[in-house]
């Protein structure tokens, strides 16, 4: 089984992309980021042609996530964090699909920090982390996967010269990373790729994508059951390189779960 994110970074304008993207590579359960459009805006029909069931939280103009499921329906399971029920952002999204529980999460960036953004950040943070806690000791099968806005190491930036006010760098953005993988879910990408650096998102300014200049902020964090059959994990990058790309490249596990498929590094 293949399981992927994508912050899509707008879905109505990149809609065709992100058909494209589904019918080449055929991910079974895809988590989206970003939608930027309301739950009227939602391009369920284009969706379901693609042969993909889908839930989604929208918004306008900002944030939104969403759930898609191959030739299945998601059964919606969450929408929001618990305890955070006065956020204003739609921000997760949780769902049964085949036999899995999936977290989708667009974290808050936090930015401009130190400031009321970043607060909101660690708050969020931390009211995730309390659910996540709760989702992994229940023993399910657990997938939670977003763009988390977190560059965990210093390893996962091509640079941090220019990133170092960043609220994804800050100790404490890290910390509350850290704390989430003490819980004992696995790094699916980092632990398929321990010692290479593998980037999931390129911003648009200064010929970062053309000069591979990097960060990873994208990530799949897998339950102890499902870290054992952890089959595979990658980059769809050409993704990003394709015309009026969004600035993220889909990120995806395989997992040993009943759909055989052919294993694969980064793209």
């Amino acid at each position: 089984m293949k399981i992927a994110t994508f912050n899509i970074n707008g879905i109505r304008p990149r809609i065709d992309a992100l058909l494209k993207w589904l019918e080449r590579e055929s991910p079974d359960i895809v988590c989206l980021q970003e939608l930027k459009a309301t739950d009227a805006q939602f391009p369920a029909d284009a969706i379901a042609n693609a042969g993909y069931g889908a839930l989604w939280h929208g918004q306008q103009s900002w944030n939104g996530v969403a759930i898609l499921a191959k030739d299945a329906e998601p059964v919606l399971s969450r929408r929001g964090l618990p305890g955070f029920e006065d956020d204003t952002h739609s921000r997760y999204i949780e769902a049964a699909v085949g036999g899995l529980l999936v977290g989708c999460l667009y974290l808050p960036n936090g930015n401009p920090q130190p400031g009321p953004k970043f607060d909101y950040k660690l708050a969020w943070f931390e009211r995730f982390n309390a659910h996540a806690k709760a989702l992994f000791d229940s023993g399910h099968p657990v997938v939670l996967a977003g763009d988390y806005n977190v560059v965990p190491t210093d390893e996962d930036i091509y640079n941090t010269r220019s990133w170092l006010k960043d609220a994804l760098l800050q100790p404490e953005s890290r910390a509350a990373y850290a704390d989430l993988l003490a819980q004992g879910w696995t790094d699916a990408l980092r632990k398929t790729f321990p010692d290479e650096r593998i980037y999931t998102f390129w911003d648009y300014f200064r010929n970062h994508w053309q000069t591979n200049s990097g960060l990873r902020i994208d990530h799949l964090l897998l339950s102890k059951d499902l870290a054992k059959k952890l089959e595979s994990a990658g980059v769809d990058k050409w993704v990003r390189g394709e015309p009026h790309a969004s600035d993220h490249a889909p990120t995806w596990v395989t997992l040993k779960l009943g759909r055989t498929r052919k294993k694969a590094g980064a793209a």
